[in-house]
């Protein structure tokens, strides 16, 4: 895995706000699709290349899935890095939607 820069979309600020709004720590990928109203074929490729940049690490529920009475989820945290590089990404977009509002006043 490298270290590449992710991509900075309104879809990825989306899925970065659900890491930095929620309490738990972990939280799993139809929690993030359901705060962000993003779909999977939408969502999964964003976490994907977050977990690429080191920004997330995932791992699977623990359990069996018998038991648990439903499939095993996927759960996803923002490491160290990805919480620092979300900061700069929203105090970005800040700076540019605040220089953009200054130029048509």
């Amino acid at each position: 895995m490298g270290t590449k820069m992710p991509r900075m979309t309104t879809q990825t600020l989306r899925v970065l706000g659900a890491f930095t709004a929620s309490q738990p720590r972990e939280i799993s990928g139809a929690e993030i699709a359901k705060g962000t109203n993003l779909q999977s074929g939408t969502l999964y490729p964003i976490l994907f290349r977050l977990e690429e940049a080191k920004w997330l690490e995932s791992r699977w529920e623990e359990g069996d899935p018998r038991e648990l009475g439903r499939p095993r989820r996927r759960l996803y945290e923002l490491t160290a890095l990805g919480e620092q590089s979300a900061r700069a990404a929203f105090r970005e977009v800040t700076n540019m939607i605040g220089g953009l509002l200054w130029e048509h006043c």
